[in-house]
C-alpha cells in the first residue's frame, strides 16, 4: 500500500542546487519554517559529485578579481577551503548537506521528484513529490514557493507562463539572437576523469561507443583534448532534442560520445600515444547529464541581452551577473561538421544588475524561482545560467519569500520594500553593485579610534574592493579599533566583514589548474577578541577563535559606551583588511 504524509511550511523550495540551497538557507535564516524538496540524494545540482562542475560567476576563474560572490555561496566555499583540502567532491557534497541539517527552520526531502502541484486560480496551494527511497508521496501546502529545480518543473503542473528555444533577434531587439525563432536549445555534457598509472592500461570501448578516427572529428581539433584527466565541457548534445522529455536518450547518446572520446585519445591519436596516454585509465564517468538550458519562466521583469550590456541598472537590483554570454549552439558535439564553434562567447560588463522582477512570477501570486529557470530571455540565460550567479539569485529570492511571510503579502508585493529588502541582502553580506550598506546611529555617529591606519572605508557601506578603493581598514595583529558613543547604548552585536581574499580563485574544480585556494585564505581573519568599556571601565565581551569566515558576527548584548576589536591572529598574512565594523 503507498504511503502518503502532508507537510506544512512557509515557503517550499523545489530543487537543490547552488539557487535553492541559497533561497532555502535565506528563508529559514529570516524567520520561515521552509521545506526543500531535491530529487537526487545530494545537494549541489550541477556542482554535485554527481556532475562536478564547478561554480563559476562573476570574477571568471578570478579573471576579474573583487567581483567574487559573497553572501551565503562565499560562506559555504570557505567552509569548503576549511575542511576540504583535498578537493574532494564527496566532501563538498557534506559541506553542503551539513549547511543544511544544521539550519534551524530548514527541512530537507531528499531523492524526492516534485510531479504534481494543485492551485486555488492563479496561487499554487500545494505540491506532491514522490521520494523513491521511502516509497512515498510527501504533499507540501506552503504560502510561497520557489522553484529552482533548473528546468521549471512547476511551470507544466501548475500552468505558469514559461519558454523554451531561442528567441528572434527582433522580439526583444536583441543583435545577438539568431534571426529568428527557433526551439534549439544549449545541450547537456557528460564528463569523465582519469588517472596516470606506473603501468600502461589498455583500453577497449564497448561496441556502442561512437568511433572518432581523427582529431579533426572533435570540436576544437586536437588543442581540445591534449589535456585529459577530466573530460570535456564540449561533450555536449541535446539541443535539437527537448532538453527534459528526451534526457534518457541524450545522456544514451552522450555516453557514447564519451567512450569514443576515450578510444580516441587512447587508441587512434597520434599525440595521446607520444605524451603517455598508454598510461592513463577512466576512474570516473558522469551518468547524469549536467544540464544548461531548459524552461525559462516569465517575470515580472525579462531580463535581456541589452539589459546586461547595459549594465543592469535597475532601481531593484537584488543580485548581480558577470559571466560572458556564453552560447552554445544546439548542434554541440556535432559543431565540428558544420563549422561552427563549440561556444560564442558575447561581452558583457561585469558586474552587472539583475532585478527583483526577475525572480517573481507574472502570473502565479505565490511563485518565485532563481537559477538557469529565471525570466531570462535565451541569450540573457546563457550569462545568468551559471551557478554562482543562481546562487546569488537564490539567496534573493529566499531572502523575499521570508519578507513576503513577515509582511503577510504576496512576492509581488515585497516590490513595494524593495530598499529593505536590499539593505537585508547587504546585511548578510550579499554585493549589490551601485547599492551601498546604511548603518544605524549607533555606528554613523560614534568617534573611531584605530592604532593605525585610516577607519573611515569601515562605515562608507561598500564592504570590497572597487577599482583602486580598497574600502578597507588596513591593519595587522595588535591593532585595535574602539568605537566610542557619546552616550551609552544597548549593542546586541559587532559585525566585521574581513579579507577572504576575494583577488584569489576559491571555486573547487578539477577543470584545470585555476590554483584554487585549498586552505582558509592568508589574509582572513582567525583570532580576535572584543571589549566594552561600561561604567568607565573596560571588561572582556567576546572573541573570535579560530574563525574561517568572511561575514564574522559577534555577540555582546550589552550597554556600552564603547567597544573595541583587537586583531590577534590572521590565518598566516602579516598585513590584513576589514572592510566593515559595525554595531546593532
Amino acid at each position: 500500500m503507498t504511503r502518503r504524509t502532508e507537510h506544512e511550511a512557509d515557503v517550499c523550495v523545489i530543487g537543490g542546487g547552488m539557487a535553492g540551497l541559497a533561497a532555502a538557507l535565506a528563508a529559514a535564516r529570516h524567520g520561515a519554517k521552509v521545506i526543500l524538496m531535491h530529487d537526487r540524494p545530494m545537494l549541489g545540482g550541477n556542482a554535485s559529485s554527481e556532475c562536478r562542475v564547478h561554480v563559476c560567476g562573476a570574477d571568471r576563474h578570478n579573471r576579474i578579481p573583487n567581483v567574487r560572490e559573497t553572501g551565503i555561496l562565499e560562506e559555504l566555499r570557505l567552509t569548503n577551503v576549511r575542511y576540504n583540502p583535498q578537493r574532494s567532491y564527496s566532501v563538498w557534497d557534506t559541506v553542503l548537506y551539513d549547511a543544511a541539517r544544521r539550519q534551524e527552520n530548514l527541512s530537507l526531502m531528499l531523492n524526492c521528484s516534485c510531479c504534481e502541484a494543485k492551485t486555488d486560480g492563479n496561487r499554487i496551494v500545494s505540491v506532491t513529490g514522490w521520494q523513491t527511497t521511502t516509497q512515498t508521496w510527501r504533499t507540501v501546502r506552503a504560502k510561497v514557493f520557489v522553484d529552482t529545480s533548473g528546468d521549471g518543473v512547476l511551470a507544466p503542473l501548475t500552468g505558469a507562463a514559461f519558454s523554451m528555444g531561442r528567441e528572434g533577434r527582433d522580439e526583444y531587439g536583441e543583435s545577438f539572437a539568431p534571426e529568428k525563432a527557433d526551439d534549439g536549445t544549449m545541450g547537456m555534457t557528460l564528463a569523465f576523469a582519469a588517472r596516470e598509472y606506473d603501468t600502461p592500461r589498455p583500453f577497449e570501448p564497448p561496441d556502442w561507443a561512437n568511433r572518432y578516427d581523427r582529431c579533426e572529428d572533435l570540436p576544437g581539433g586536437l588543442a581540445e583534448h591534449m589535456w585529459w584527466s577530466l573530460g570535456y565541457w564540449w561533450i555536449e548534445l541535446g539541443g535539437l532534442d527537448h532538453s527534459i522529455h528526451d534526457a534518457e536518450k541524450v545522456r544514451d547518446d552522450l555516453l557514447a560520445v564519451v567512450f569514443g572520446v576515450w578510444d580516441h585519445i587512447k587508441n587512434r591519436c597520434d599525440y595521446g600515444a607520444e605524451h603517455g596516454a598508454d598510461n592513463w585509465a577512466l576512474e570516473w564517468v558522469q551518468f547524469l547529464p549536467a544540464k544548461r538550458e531548459s524552461r525559462r519562466y516569465t517575470g515580472r521583469h525579462m531580463l535581456t541581452q541589452n539589459d546586461i550590456t547595459s549594465g543592469g541598472r535597475f532601481d531593484d537590483v537584488v543580485a548581480f551577473g558577470g559571466w560572458p554570454m556564453d552560447e552554445h549552439p544546439p548542434v554541440g558535439f556535432g559543431c565540428a561538421k558544420v563549422g561552427l564553434e563549440p561556444a560564442k562567447f558575447s561581452p558583457s560588463p561585469s558586474p552587472y544588475g539583475i532585478p527583483y522582477g526577475v525572480l517573481v512570477a507574472r502570473d502565479m501570486e505565490n511563485l518565485m524561482f532563481a537559477g538557469r529557470c529565471a525570466a531570462c530571455t535565451h541569450m540573457a540565460m546563457s550569462s545568468t545560467r551559471v551557478m554562482a550567479t543562481a546562487a546569488v539569485m537564490g539567496q534573493a529570492a529566499g531572502t523575499a519569500a521570508a519578507m513576503a511571510m513577515r509582511l503577510g503579502t504576496d512576492p509581488a508585493g515585497v516590490s513595494a520594500h524593495i530598499d529593505e529588502l536590499q539593505q537585508t541582502l547587504l546585511v548578510d553580506d550579499a554585493y549589490l553593485p551601485g547599492v551601498p550598506q546604511r548603518f544605524g546611529e549607533p555606528t554613523m555617529q560614534a568617534e573611531l579610534a584605530v592604532s593605525s591606519g585610516d577607519p573611515k572605508p569601515l562605515r562608507d557601506g561598500t564592504n570590497r574592493p572597487v577599482g583602486d578603493d580598497e574600502h578597507a581598514w588596513r591593519c595587522r595583529a595588535g591593532d585595535t579599533l574602539e568605537m566610542r558613543f557619546a552616550a551609552a547604548v544597548n549593542v546586541e552585536q559587532l559585525t566585521i566583514i574581513a579579507d577572504s581574499a576575494l583577488d584569489r580563485q576559491i571555486q573547487l574544480s578539477h577543470w584545470g589548474d585555476y590554483g584554487e585556494l585549498t586552505a582558509p585564505p592568508e589574509t582572513l581573519l582567525r583570532d580576535a577578541r572584543v571589549e566594552v568599556l561600561a561604567a568607565g571601565q573596560w571588561s572582556p565581551a567576546g572573541k573570535v577563535c579560530g574563525n574561517y569566515q568572511r561575514l564574522i558576527r559577534i555577540p555582546i548584548d550589552q550597554k556600552a559606551q564603547a567597544v573595541r576589536l583587537t586583531i590577534e591572529k590572521t590565518w598566516g598574512a602579516e598585513k590584513t583588511r576589514i572592510f566593515a565594523a559595525y554595531v546593532e
